[in-house]
């Protein structure tokens, strides 16, 4: 191929969308190539899920709320837009998590990621029975399974620590992640950790101890990674990172640094065919995208970041998407409400609480932000986010505006005796928001890209219906495939 100037088109405008278009002119000029990069985004704003509402001084997220500090791209990112300094981490007074049971108990200590990691302190957790914690322990004697196929994080859980684990603690701390059933959840492609460590270790227990003690020195390591990593500037040290100005920030440098660029963004700007189009001289293939306005957008390459629900109607035309296109999703819906610090009766003593569905609650969980993130309200306010909608119960989230903060005020109302009146309420929806990696993901998606190589070169499909779980790997995820894309135009 090896043509001077090339025509991306990439669909889809939230980080990873964004986040390749901005490495492949980034890259693109290091090679001193001129390449042509469309960004289509259906919708009329960008940032996908990113979503960051500033409203009378309050900093709120509509969508995630941080990132995980300890995986390098997202502030590999921050570095290269000028943002290192508007990082900001969480509240280290705001550590203690509760668990809704019957009422709100302290999370249990001597645990981490639902499985134990001190033999002692789970010993006196009371939201375990006795008979409970004998057959967690029993899980160090349990000979690990053999063979490499896929199955679900529950069965997983359940074969080694048993059921009243994986129901009480587990559950709401795993499946939260994902708003899933943790019986359908693919072990491999959520948590393959607890796989590695069975193997390593021949039991999850013990590979969770060993963690805990190699942590003090696992964790300067890695905060001297994140600084170095970034030029050796200073990052907070806390898990969780985000951005003064909510996460929006970085959606915002993006467009900034785009249009700098000269990528053309078209908001509004649906795909609904994606044809074979006659090769330009010197391209092997060449690509069509009809919109629903009636243009057109010709490419030499095409990068699909949408969800697979959305990605798929246009290429099955073209190929066999298989397992992909049968994915399930999850609704679920954000609801904030923001309080004047008088007359509110909690103490916000923490970071906020889980709900097992057992409960039989509406919520599934519920941040006390302001607590936890310090620059999201302002003096004298507070501010609280709660979750609803999980697999198998997410019909709530299509409740009316009313019907919703009515029966989400009454769980806060069971659980902390939250009886304040809000200064507003925000509600966000998030309609098939969550997908849901079922077992044996890892090997569908490996399936699906080999068949979409062979069947339409220089056409891609990344992001959160494959495997780029949380922010970071979304940014990884784009930027690998900005490097694809530059690697196969000097195929």
């Amino acid at each position: 191929m090896g043509r001077n100037v090339r025509r991306v088109a990439i669909l889809g405008g939230g980080i990873t969308g964004l986040t390749a278009a901005f490495y492949l002119k980034r890259q693109a000029k290091e090679q001193n190539r001129e390449i042509e990069v469309t960004v289509l985004e259906a919708s009329d704003r960008l940032g996908g899920k990113i979503n960051t509402l500033r409203r009378d001084g309050f900093v709120i997220e509509r969508g995630p709320d941080s990132f995980l500090g300890r995986k390098l791209p997202m502030l590999h990112l921050a570095r290269d837009l000028g943002l290192l300094d508007e990082l900001t981490g969480t509240n280290p007074e705001a550590v203690k998590t509760y668990l809704a049971h019957d009422g709100l108990k302290p999370m249990p200590k001597g645990i981490n990621l639902g499985i134990p990691n001190n033999l002692g302190l789970f010993a006196r957790t009371s939201l375990i029975s006795p008979h409970g914690k004998l057959r967690a322990l029993d899980e160090m004697r349990i000979p690990p399974r053999v063979g490499e196929e896929d199955e679900s994080v529950g069965s997983f859980l359940e074969r080694r620590l048993g059921r009243e684990m994986v129901e009480r603690i587990a559950e709401p701390l795993l499946a939260g992640i994902h708003s899933g059933d943790l019986y359908k959840l693919s072990l491999k492609a959520t948590f393959p950790e607890f796989r590695e460590m069975e193997r390593k270790y021949g039991s999850v227990i013990k590979g969770m101890i060993e963690a805990k003690r190699l942590a003090p020195v696992a964790g300067a390591q890695a905060a001297k990674a994140r600084s170095e990593a970034v030029g050796g500037a200073k990052i907070p040290p806390t898990a969780f990172l985000t951005f003064k100005n909510g996460l929006s920030t970085v959606i915002e440098a993006l467009e900034s640094q785009l249009r700098e660029l000269g990528v053309e963004i078209r908001l509004g700007g649906e795909v609904t065919a994606l044809e074979q189009a006659p090769a330009a001289e010197g391209s092997s293939q060449a690509y069509r995208l009809l919109l629903r306005d009636g243009a057109a957008v010709e490419a030499d390459a095409v990068l699909f970041t949408l969800p697979a629900y959305a990605t798929m109607p246009l290429l099955s035309p073209h190929m066999e998407v298989g397992p992909i296109g049968e994915m399930e999703y999850v609704s679920v819906a954000n609801v904030v409400f923001a309080y004047d610090e008088r007359g509110f009766n909690h103490k916000l003593d923490g970071s906020g609480f889980l709900v097992p569905h057992s409960e039989g609650l509406t919520i599934t969980a519920s941040t006390w932000t302001s607590s936890k993130w310090g620059h999201t309200a302002p003096a004298g306010k507070r501010l609280i986010r709660c979750y609803v909608g999980h697999a198998g119960n997410d019909k709530d989230v299509e409740l009316s505006d009313e019907e919703m903060t009515k029966a989400v005020r009454h769980d806060l109302q069971t659980l902390m005796g939250l009886t304040a009146e809000p200064q507003f309420v925000e509600i966000t929806r998030l309609r098939r928001g969550m997908p849901q990696f079922g077992v044996g993901h890892v090997e569908h998606v490996a399936a699906f890209r080999a068949s979409l190589a062979k069947k339409l070169p220089g056409v891609y499909a990344t992001g959160v219906s494959f495997d780029a779980v949380g922010l970071p790997d979304c940014v990884r995820r784009g930027k690998e495939s900005a490097e694809q894309i530059l690697s196969f135009d000097k195929e």
